[in-house]
């Protein structure tokens, strides 16, 4: 058999706790370590499969009670008062499962659920001297290839726009095909392409970008607006992922004012954008006005700071 796992250990509850106490535990648990909740934590996901594999055996009245009786080193030899088997089973591709557990169940949990409850790995759950063992003779299924998780860093842009890339993992090169608009934390399968055959999982992270920051599906721009734009009112370039637009500066705009370009930020849904399309499928783009100076200004500009430096002395300003 398997390693031991101590279910009650993994949820943090006594060996004679309730279902109520189970349930509690494992909604509490649950929400803590939801991968969801836990994007940067590369271990959250394995927490999370424990957790619920050890719910799925202690809220289970049948299952718990296998686990109780055999969990610690299998039962004793000479098998089941009666020669029965707890919980009845199913039996698919010369495998029987024990336990009221549904084949597809075990095979998504650790070698000793399996080990237990039937499908497992490293021989039958009721020990090699069980008299008639249920497993004799039959073709035990290889044990699924892990998979792999691995971070894909895209710049804003990238991902906005999506498409084709090359990524390598592990010295080989894989091309990837990025849904538009693909959001952070998104998940990417690339079945069979990780070390060992399993499925590779590319989690997307957006990298910083210097001008531009997303919130959700709204896009926050930085737009330089030259001082007398700023005082006078008028019109400057601000560069988006469309390319670039004409934002309107209103008369006496100050830095940090925030002015929104309708339907410019990042899509509502993965995919959703295009020539065309409807601003509902798009967030908006907020630009964050900057009042920029001229750095090196020439004679006749240094002539009218001067003159607007007077102006402001004779308002008393």
């Amino acid at each position: 058999m398997a390693a031991y796992k101590d279910y009650y250990q993994v949820l943090g509850i006594a060996r004679d706790a309730s279902e109520k106490d189970v349930r509690r535990a494992f909604r509490s648990l649950a929400a803590k370590h939801h991968p969801d909740r836990n994007r940067d934590d590369p271990g959250a996901e394995e927490r999370f499969k424990e957790i619920n594999e050890a719910y799925t055996v202690l809220s289970d009245p049948e299952k718990r009670k296998v686990y109780d009786r055999f969990g610690a080193g299998g039962p004793p030899t000479g098998g089941f008062a009666g020669g029965g088997f707890p919980g009845g089973g199913y039996a698919r591709g010369g495998t029987t499962f024990y336990g009221n557990v549904r084949p597809e169940d075990a095979a998504g949990f650790s070698d000793f659920f399996r080990s237990l409850f039937g499908g497992g790995v490293g021989g039958s759950p009721f020990g090699g001297d069980f008299g008639d063992d249920p497993f004799a003779g039959s073709t035990r299924a290889a044990p699924r290839p892990r998979a792999v998780t691995a971070n894909l860093t895209l710049e804003l842009e990238r991902a906005f726009h999506g498409g084709p890339m090359s990524v390598r993992v592990d010295g080989k090169a894989l091309e990837v095909t990025i849904p538009a608009g693909v959001r952070d934390g998104a998940k990417l399968r690339l079945r069979g392409q990780a070390p060992g055959g399993g499925d590779l999982l590319l989690v997307v992270r957006h990298a910083p970008h210097a001008h531009w920051r997303l919130d959700g599906t709204t896009l926050y721009v930085v737009a330089d607006v030259p001082d007398h734009v700023a005082v006078l009112g008028g019109s400057v370039r601000v560069h988006t992922f469309d390319g670039d637009v004409d934002l309107t500066v209103p008369p006496g705009t100050a830095s940090g004012r925030k002015l929104r370009l309708r339907g410019r930020g990042w899509p509502t849904t993965t995919g959703a954008h295009g020539e065309g399309e409807a601003e509902a499928a798009r967030g908006d783009a907020v630009a964050e006005v900057r009042v920029v100076v001229p750095r090196a200004p020439s004679d006749a500009q240094r002539e009218a700071y001067q003159r607007l430096r007077e102006l402001d002395a004779a308002d008393g300003g």
